[in-house]
């Protein structure tokens, strides 16, 4: 039987550990526990790594402590622009939606676009208008709202400024929610899901709901989910990249990963982390801030949540 395993990310950047609280940085740890324990045990008992990363990502952004779902964050006009995407690594079908509001859980419109659409990426009003055809229930604002991104966003208001997430530094944290998995067949899959920036102008989107940028799956190489300064990451196509390192050049699993993430994207002047796993099971976690989010299992009995290097 092949080895599984599951992997997730809750966002990197400047994760100072003064300014985290022994209390918050608990509860951190524990969110992402059981973000790995629920994943994992759908592995366990012979899911698809599909269901696997869905479900995962699912309860990241269920919880208001990172930027997906209901922790998103403020646009500059006071409302949430979701973004998220979903690959399945055994057919390269994919899912994404960008633009969206009220949706409780944008990783699974993602998922109904790649299996009951003939679209990769539907966004705004296009987006919405096929959520609601299939009888998505819409939260209210009041679902989303956070008292501490409220303030977030009250300190940048009608200024150029955006943030990346939570921090008094611009661009210090990089909000964003993705898990992969490989199952028991040996299929991988990879999910992202993100609420976006803070004071955001324009519809801007990052590179979460970006096939090949923010997130990709592919047997013959591996399943990525990245996190980090968007623009950079959709220039460098990251997560396609270290797919291609894997391809033509041979490179392994964890070499692929740590050549984009510690040379290629850093040459571009960006920053980030990713999560990968292969078809074999192996999982990587390279990020160059100074935290990312982070947590693994697998079928080898190996396990690890972690927030700083």
């Amino acid at each position: 039987m092949n080895t599984f395993s599951i992997a997730i990310h809750g966002g990197a950047g400047t994760l100072v550990k003064g300014i985290m609280t022994p209390d918050l940085e608990a509860k951190y740890r524990a969110d992402l526990k059981n973000t790995i324990d629920q994943g994992y045990a759908i592995l366990e008992k012979g899911g698809t790594a599909i269901e696997a990363v869905e479900q995962a990502v699912k309860i990241l952004e269920d919880s208001p402590l990172f930027n997906a779902g209901k922790g998103s964050v403020f646009t500059a006009t006071g409302s949430y622009e979701m973004d998220a995407s979903i690959m399945d690594g055994n057919t390269l079908n994919a899912g994404a939606v960008s633009l969206i509001n009220g949706i409780k859980n944008p990783i699974s419109l993602a998922r109904d676009v790649m299996e009951k659409s003939e679209h990769v990426f539907l966004a705004g009003d296009g987006a919405m208008q096929f959520a609601k055809q299939l009888d998505y229930k819409l939260e209210d604002d009041a679902y989303f709202y956070d008292e501490f991104r409220h303030k977030q966003w009250l300190e940048i208001k009608d200024t150029d400024s955006f943030q990346l997430d939570h921090s008094t530094k611009k661009d210090s944290k990089f909000g964003t929610v993705g898990a992969v998995a490989c199952d028991k067949d040996g299929n991988t899959a990879a999910a992202t899901s993100t609420g976006g920036m803070t004071n955001k102008k324009w519809g801007r989107v990052g590179d979460s709901p970006m096939i090949g940028a923010g997130n990709y799956a592919n047997n013959k190489t591996c399943a990525i989910s990245c996190t980090g300064s968007g623009e950079f990451f959709i220039r460098g196509v990251v997560a396609y990249d270290v797919a291609c390192l894997i391809e033509h050049k041979n490179l392994s699993l964890r070499e692929a990963s740590e050549e984009v993430i510690n040379n290629r994207i850093l040459e571009l002047g960006g920053d980030g982390g990713l999560i990968a796993v292969d078809a074999k099971g192996n999982i990587a976690m390279p990020f160059n801030t100074e935290g990312m989010y982070r947590g693994f299992k697998t079928s080898r009995g190996q396990e690890e949540v972690s927030i700083y290097k």
